[in-house]
């Protein structure tokens, strides 16, 4: 008996120790886990540039109001891209204003990348917003990563992306060109963040495999550690920052089904928040209202005013769309044809429509499949000004090289700010 008392006392003071180890560990070592700023190795020190790309690029020291020095890389667009001779010399010799009129006329990227590695290792996607889309990219490197002063926080990230954002404001070139925040996992929340801060100077987002916030990563990330995840002071709170980001600004939902990192379902999640179907704790919203229901609604109107449309057999997926119902284009059924053929090779891709009841105009959810491995998937969605793409195959950190992954940006960014004509598109697509 003795020797059993002591194995319960022994094991139940294990418990306790582990429980304290883990209040411990998530309450006091969590930025540690959120931000692994020295992984891979070498991420402090080894940042690679632009010019080991071939790009053009200023190295950019900005100082935060907290007085902590963070690094960005700044790439401004000029008429001539690297390598390109189209432009005479005597016009490359007095074509500096030309050159700061073309970049004002061009979006700026604020790229926000995720919780590992440095700008560096971002410059690659940079690259291909830069030569191929023809828009001033700045990397910005958070507090704390790569050669930037600091430590990482939320509250430090918040600082630094207003900081980059404040600094486009007030530059004379950027100070007139439409900001869209490209956030990729962790940067998915700054982005969303600073929108949410800053919603008349953000002119649309592009968002990978970001979570709803960090407490409801937890238990899929760290599992166990999820009993404590109420400890979390780092929280990220997107399922409800992202209601406070405008439904007219548009916003590309991309999602790596196979993420191995931030589940599915969190995206799933997000995106069915940003159209007004959920609540930010998952739940319906209260305000949306049945497919039927509207379906019925929309048919009655329809036949009322004699749309044919509304008077097609009643096995067809839905009411007609209208081309006039969204800013944004809508894909067709057949291939998108892009600058370098890198389009979705999905098979026999179709069109389903569903519906909520926005109050703002951002009312209906078009839903296209295609057939992969003998499967019908979901392509993507698309209401008024919300755009989801998802590929099956894509992990966490492999997604943004999907096929479809690039020509779905370039789609969404030439839907806001039209590429440039002529020997610009002829030179940037064949690079």
């Amino acid at each position: 008996m003795t020797s059993l008392q002591g194995f319960v006392k022994g094991t139940f003071g294990t418990a306790v120790g582990l429980s304290t180890l883990g209040l411990g560990l998530l309450y006091y070592g969590q930025c540690y886990l959120i931000y692994p700023a020295a992984f891979p190795s070498g991420s402090r020190t080894d940042v690679p540039t632009p010019a080991e790309h071939g790009l053009p690029y200023e190295d950019l020291t900005l100082d935060t109001p907290d007085g902590v020095k963070i690094k960005s890389y700044l790439l401004v667009q000029r008429r001539s891209l690297p390598g390109d001779n189209s432009l005479d010399k005597e016009t490359e010799e007095d074509g500096a204003e030309e050159d700061r009129k073309f970049a004002g006329t061009r979006p700026t990227i604020l790229m926000f990348h995720g919780n590992a590695g440095n700008i560096g290792h971002r410059v690659p996607l940079a690259r291909i917003f830069f030569i191929k889309m023809r828009c001033n990219v700045i990397l910005v490197s958070y507090r704390g990563y790569g050669q930037s002063e600091g430590s990482p926080s939320e509250q430090g990230f918040k600082l630094d992306s207003q900081t980059v954002l404040d600094f486009v404001r007030s530059d004379p070139v950027l100070k007139t060109t439409p900001i869209i925040c490209y956030g990729q996992s962790i940067g998915g929340a700054v982005s969303i963040s600073l929108a949410a801060r800053n919603p008349k100077e953000i002119h649309a987002l592009v968002l990978e495999n970001t979570f709803l916030s960090v407490p409801r990563l937890i238990p899929s990330a760290i599992p166990w550690l999820a009993p404590f995840s109420w400890l979390c002071h780092q929280k990220w709170d997107s399922a409800n920052d992202v209601l406070k980001i405008p439904r007219t600004i548009p916003i590309l939902f991309l999602s790596g089904v196979q993420d191995e990192i931030v589940p599915h379902e969190h995206m799933v999640t997000m995106w069915n928040i940003a159209i007004g179907k959920m609540n930010p704790d998952g739940s319906p919203s209260s305000s949306s209202r049945t497919r039927s229901d509207l379906q019925r609604k929309e048919g009655e109107e329809g036949v009322t005013k004699g749309d044919p449309a509304a008077m097609e057999d009643k096995g067809s997926r839905g009411p007609a769309t209208s081309a006039s119902s969204s800013s944004l284009p809508r894909k067709s059924t057949t291939t998108t044809t892009t600058p370098w053929n890198m389009q979705e090779a999905a098979i026999d891709k179709e069109l389903d429509t569903d519906l909520d009841s926005d109050t703002d105009g951002d009312t209906r959810e078009e839903v296209e499949y295609g057939i992969v491995n003998d499967q019908r998937v979901v392509v993507s969605k698309r209401t008024k000004y919300r755009i989801w793409r998802e590929f099956e195959k894509g992990t966490h950190n492999d997604t943004c090289v999907q096929p479809g992954y690039w020509a779905a940006i370039w789609e969404f960014i030439n839907s806001l700010v039209p590429l440039p004509a002529d020997h610009f598109t002829t030179s940037s697509s064949s690079s």
